[in-house]
Formats: structure tokens, C-alpha cells, sequence
């Protein structure tokens, strides 16, 4: 068979592969289903699992249930990193990474370089716009990575909107990564929403309308009191328990805040009306920024950051957070129906997750006889230091806590000639005779350490 003949075949049997894979990818294009006009990515904050099933009895069927029963739950899931809280937490779910990789190692830390404490999204460069306080000074600049809000800007060129809410300002810009279009946040000065000029010059429109009918203060004046007679929240404690947080001077219902003079925002955010505000918001910026409107799929950001505040106020075990979460469940319910009327159902794509959950009041698990406690991160920190002192007779030798992270003052130890490895040995060893821990090690030999690999590298 001649040279030609061969090459010949070899082309025909190209062509049939070109064919084949050609009609298979014009099958999966027909199966392809559309691109959602909207993306509405929700973080309900501190929201542990088990709340999913522990209130459903008084859920209704278009909230919670809804989701469950139309959606996809991924209950069998991991956290690979520590320590969990919200800014840490809302960049893991938005960037897809961990601390090691995305900057974002907690709410604050401590930077050695500069020398000072360091709040996870705090920029000098930038200005408050929509208040004269310092609250708007902030921008995702001490992220590292990109988040899908960035990601799908990207794969657009820019053309879809991305518009991130919440009450905290790192709920809102972790979440609408370094291209939001933009992100607004509560502020205590001005009582309403306001954003940075790292977004905008100054607020839409529609956010100074919002902000002009003063709703928290409304709602303040409706006091908070639960939805069903008190006796029939029978998954939480009714009775007053010294352990739980005030409210407006008081550890049970009702709580009176109709007559706050003082710090009555502060007090707003941790009521159940923070949430009902950032809906309020929510459907606001549907509305004013045209989303789901365009050619491209856009992407609302919401983190209800009032879960949070009521449950380090009260306590999962709390009448508080049953009560918000049954709220929040109409509330999220009706907001799906809003969704389903103004973008259209079918043409959103909507996920819920949490940043991170709760753990039980230590008075509460002492309570009922469960092993458990607490931790007081200054005594810890005093305790170092006076062990350090005995040693060597240096004082402040340990600077801090932070993170469940021990931070030596490296100017003392270098002022002393003291040897930070054997520093670090009398601090391990100190640390491990509290009852509370159960492991220390040096970060900067942390590979012999027996501790589980994914925790090691993240």
C-alpha cells in the first residue's frame, strides 16, 4: 500500500473522529442548560448545622424547607483550618482556599512586620463614603486570592455586576472579592448603609433612599419579643440563666428597645431586625442596580451578620436564636418568592452556608454536668509572662494572644540575648499545664507535631 493510501486513511479516520466528537459536543450544548441571570450566594452567620432540622417543626415550607426539598444539602463536609471565624470563614466558601493561601487568617492578627494588630480588611488609602466615621475606611486588600465574585467578573469582562451586603464590613467585601462593583456595610455613626471609596465616590441613589426612611430605628421601637407564646419554645432554656447576655439591660423577653438613648444601633444589630434590614437591603439592590437584568449572570453577595451577634449574646441553647431563626425563616422564605417574582423562577441560582457554627456556653454545659469550660486569653498571656519572668527576669517577654497563637516580643528576647527556642519551650510547657489545652506546639517546627497533616498545612 503506497505512502499515499496510508495517509489517506489516517485522514479519513480523522475526519470520522472530528465528526464524532463534534456531534457529542453539539448534543452536550442542546443538554447545556441556560446561565443563571442571578447568582445569590447567602452566609448566614454562625448558623450551626443542626438548626437546619432542630426548629423545622416550626419552619415553614418556603424558607428552609424549601431549599431542602428543591435543592442539594452537602452536610458531609470539612473545615480544614482553624481558627473559624466570619472573615476566615466567608473567604473560605468565596475563594474556594484556606488561610495559608488567602491572607485572611482571622478577624484580626497580629503583623510582625509592622509591629500592630491587624483587622482583616482595614485600609488607610481608603475613605468612608455615606458616614463621617472611620467605619468606611476598609477594602479587601489584605486578601490575597480571587473569589468567585471575581472569577465570574472575569470570565465576562466585566460586564456582570457584583453587589455584596451585610451588616459587618468584612461580610460584605470578603465575599465581593477585589472587583465588587459594590459593598456596603452597616454603620453605628450614621445608622444606615455605607460603603468605601475603594467602590464608589458616593452612595446610589437607591441606598440614600433606603437609608432615608430610617428603618432600624423602626424597628427598635417595635421591641423584640418571640412570634409564639414563650412557654412552646421547648428546644431552648425560658428561664432567665446567668450565664446569657443582656439585651437593652435585660437576659429575657421581652426585650424593651423602643427607649434606647445610648449605643441603640449597637443594641439593633443584635435583634432579629438586622436580618430583616439586610433583605430590605437585598431586594433594594435587585431593584437599583438592575441585577439579573443584563446579558450576563450577576452575583448578590448577602451575609446576615444578626445570627451572629444573637448567638454570642445568648447561646445556641437560647430562646434568642430559636426566635431569630424562625424569623429569619419566614423571612428567607418571602425573599425566595421576591426572587422567584422579580428575577424570575428558574433564572437564579441560589446557595445558604454558614462561615462557621457555635459551640455551647460553657455556664451551659457546666449546667448539665457536660465536661467543658472556658479560656481567658489575657490570664493565659499573664501566666506566660510571669513564667518567663521567673526564668529570666525579663518582663512582657510574651506579647500577646491572638488566634489561638502565643506572639513573643521578639525586641525583648533580642534586648535580653535570650534563646527563643528555650523561650519557646518553658511557654510550650506552661501552656500544657492548663487543663483547657490539650496541645502546644512551635509553629516553626510544626512538621514533627502530632497533629492531624490537613491542619499542619492550612
Amino acid at each position: 500500500m503506497s505512502t499515499f493510501a496510508n495517509q489517506h486513511l489516517i485522514m479519513k479516520g480523522l475526519k470520522r473522529v472530528v465528526f464524532i466528537i463534534s456531534t457529542l459536543m453539539q448534543v452536550a450544548a442542546a443538554q447545556q442548560p441556560a446561565a443563571p441571570k442571578l447568582v445569590v450566594g447567602i452566609i448566614v452567620d454562625q448558623m450551626r448545622w443542626d438548626y437546619l432540622y432542630r426548629f423545622s417543626a416550626r419552619y415553614g415550607t418556603d424558607g428552609f424547607k424549601r431549599l431542602l426539598n428543591e435543592g442539594f444539602s452537602c452536610e458531609n463536609t470539612l473545615i480544614p483550618y482553624t481558627p473559624t471565624v466570619t472573615a476566615a470563614g466567608h473567604t473560605c466558601v468565596y475563594t474556594g482556599s484556606v488561610p495559608a493561601l488567602d491572607g485572611i487568617v482571622g478577624n484580626n492578627w497580629f503583623d510582625k512586620q509592622t509591629n500592630k494588630v491587624v483587622y482583616c480588611t482595614e485600609d488607610d488609602s481608603v475613605q468612608s463614603v455615606g458616614s463621617r466615621s472611620a467605619a468606611g475606611s476598609m477594602s479587601p486588600k489584605n486578601l490575597w486570592c480571587t473569589t468567585i465574585t471575581d472569577e465570574l467578573r472575569l470570565a465576562t469582562h466585566f460586564k456582570s455586576k457584583t453587589v455584596a451586603i451585610a451588616i459587618k464590613d468584612r461580610g460584605a467585601i470578603l465575599p465581593g472579592g477585589h472587583t465588587a462593583n459594590e459593598a456596603f456595610w452597616f454603620d453605628n455613626t450614621s445608622g444606615g448603609w455605607i460603603s468605601s471609596s475603594y467602590y464608589m465616590k458616593s452612595l446610589p441613589k437607591w441606598v440614600n433612599d433606603l437609608n432615608g426612611k430610617k428603618l432600624p430605628l423602626g424597628y427598635l421601637k417595635q421591641n423584640w419579643n418571640t412570634l409564639y407564646p414563650l412557654a412552646t419554645y421547648i428546644q431552648s432554656d425560658t428561664g432567665a440563666k446567668p450565664y446569657v447576655g443582656k439585651l437593652a439591660g435585660s437576659n429575657t423577653f421581652p426585650h424593651i428597645t423602643d427607649t434606647l438613648s445610648n449605643n441603640a444601633y449597637e443594641v439593633f444589630k443584635s435583634t432579629p431586625y438586622g436580618n430583616t434590614y439586610t433583605f430590605e437591603m437585598a431586594k433594594a439592590a435587585i431593584v437599583g442596580e438592575h441585577l439579573g437584568k443584563g446579558s450576563v449572570t450577576d452575583f448578590l453577595a448577602i451575609s446576615f451578620s444578626s445570627t451572629d451577634y444573637v448567638g454570642h449574646m445568648a447561646g445556641p441553647n437560647s430562646v434568642e436564636v430559636e426566635d431569630t431563626y424562625l424569623r429569619f425563616d419566614k423571612e428567607l422564605g418571602a425573599f425566595l418568592q421576591y426572587l422567584d417574582a422579580e428575577v424570575g423562577k428558574g433564572n437564579y441560582l441560589l446557595f445558604l452556608s454558614a462561615d462557621h457554627g457555635a459551640a455551647h456556653v460553657p455556664g451551659f454545659v457546666k449546667e448539665n454536668k457536660i465536661p467543658g469550660g472556658s479560656l481567658d486569653d489575657a490570664a493565659l498571656s499573664q501566666s506566660l509572662n510571669e513564667a518567663l519572668q521567673k526564668e529570666y527576669k525579663v518582663n512582657n517577654a510574651v506579647q500577646g494572644i491572638m488566634n489561638y497563637q502565643v506572639y513573643l516580643n521578639n525586641n525583648v528576647l533580642k534586648q535580653n540575648n535570650l534563646d527563643v527556642n528555650a523561650v519557646k519551650q518553658i511557654v510550650i510547657h506552661t501552656l500544657l499545664a492548663q487543663p483547657q489545652i490539650s496541645n502546644a506546639v512551635d509553629l516553626s517546627n510544626i512538621e514533627p507535631a502530632t497533629l492531624p497533616q490537613v491542619l499542619k498545612t492550612k
